[in-house]
């Protein structure tokens, strides 16, 4: 089993042709209303790819908070822990260009309100094969999660990026940031030198690059690049959270990092052929087909 300790988001999510910059309106081509949020989306995408996964966090008392839960049920997440607490939900507002660029604005809502994982979270995470673990909850939230893991993996996508305390560093066990939040937490521009000083933090990392694929290494031991699946990306919007719950899984069951890896960009090749956060992530049969043909 594993266990995601994360938030839940409703993303409105707005599409139109070109981005609009600063002080600028522009028309755009369709408005979606999509459960997302990067903790739900980890654990929509692993239990699609065919994990057995428990959801830890909270939804508000709104509208969008039964929705959340509704989608998570349907995706087969066990949500008997997640919480409802009063006031809005988490809210995501995401622009996707024709490219199928996005940029989003994340308001924390009932997310703000998690502190930590209670008794009975702390019971689910200690028999987990994983604890994926990301930064769209307060902080001291973050790190009562990794600590209470023991001597379960603790996986960590450092998103929205911020200053990583030690307190939780020393207790991640793989790291898995895109090009652009390893530079910003090394200082390295470069991937391959962003991913020896992330090593120098924890033991194993993994950035993400896109359509440039992947990069792993081991502190002190293997590298690997995996290229990405090629296709024509039609909305990235939680790809990276595609990839990490995939990862997860094809770790759990025992593949090699460079399987896991290759398992990992192709349900992410998959996610960005298709709009939405949740809803693009495939089906562990899908994945198996794109492998097979």
């Amino acid at each position: 089993m594993i266990s995601v300790f994360g938030s839940a988001n409703m993303d409105l999510v707005a599409y139109a042709a070109t981005a609009p910059r600063r002080g600028e309106t522009v028309t755009g081509t369709a408005f979606a209303t999509v459960p997302g949020g990067k903790g739900a989306n980890q654990a929509t995408a692993a239990a699609k790819a065919g994990a057995s996964v428990a959801f830890l966090g909270a939804v508000g008392d709104d509208a969008f908070g039964p929705v959340m839960r509704g989608a998570l049920e349907s995706a087969g997440v066990d949500v008997s822990r997640l919480r409802v607490v009063p006031g809005s939900s988490g809210i995501a507002h995401i622009v996707v260009d024709g490219e199928g660029g996005n940029s989003i604005i994340v308001i924390p809502g009932a997310n703000g309100a998690v502190k930590g994982p209670t008794p009975d979270d702390a019971a689910v995470i200690a028999r987990s094969d994983a604890l994926l673990l990301q930064l769209e909850l307060p902080m001291p939230a973050v790190v009562a999660a990794a600590r209470a893991a023991g001597d379960v993996p603790v996986v960590l996508t450092p998103a929205p990026v911020q200053d990583l305390p030690a307190e939780l560093l020393e207790v991640v066990d793989v790291i898995v940031p895109n090009e652009h939040e390893a530079a910003a937490i090394t200082g390295q521009a470069d991937p391959a030198q962003a991913l020896d000083a992330l090593l120098e933090l924890v033991p194993e990392a993994v950035v993400t690059l896109g359509s440039q694929g992947a990069l792993y290494g081991s502190r002190g031991g293997e590298r690997l690049h995996v290229p990405a699946v090629p296709v024509r990306a039609v909305d990235t919007t939680a790809a990276g959270d595609t990839f990490v719950g995939a990862l997860c899984v094809a770790r759990a069951e025992g593949r090699t990092w460079e399987a896991a890896l290759r398992f990992a960009a192709t349900a992410a090749a998959l996610s960005v052929q298709r709009e939405g956060a949740t809803t693009s992530m495939p089906t562990r049969a899908e994945i198996d087909a794109a492998m097979a043909g």
